[in-house]
């Protein structure tokens, strides 16, 4: 492969196909960090009301999980689908869909440096 091949091969564009987009909260995040955790659904899991510092976006990645969050429908992610929790907001409703199945998503928490990231109950 000639040089120039080469810089062709590494030049192209891949295709991207939008999996979420969603407008952010007006804020500053001086001070802030992202905190990134892949969270296990064992099946049948029912989870407890709870909140977030900051704000989350969460990628489904195996399973099927039920979400619901204050201001929001409850609905049902599967693999390669988001969501968002803003800040200030509740996770009502937080579990596997499945009796038998296992579900796991990617939690992405945008948060002040140091703060306690998950907190049982409303917010």
């Amino acid at each position: 492969m000639t040089v120039k091949e080469k810089e062709m091969k590494t030049s192209q564009i891949y295709r991207a196909d939008l999996v979420f987009k969603h407008d952010l909260p007006n804020l500053t995040m001086d001070d802030w960090e992202v905190t990134v955790s892949q969270v296990d659904f064992p099946p049948g899991l029912v989870g407890k009301v709870h909140h977030h510092a900051g704000f989350v976006l969460a990628y489904v990645l195996e399973g099927r999980i039920v979400s619901k969050v204050s201001g929001q429908e409850e609905k049902t992610y599967r693999p390669g689908e988001m969501f968002y929790e803003p800040p200030g907001s509740t996770h009502e409703v937080s579990n596997n869909a499945s009796e038998s199945q296992p579900a796991n998503l990617l939690a992405l928490n945008f948060a002040k440096k140091g703060a306690q990231l998950t907190m049982r109950g409303p917010a």
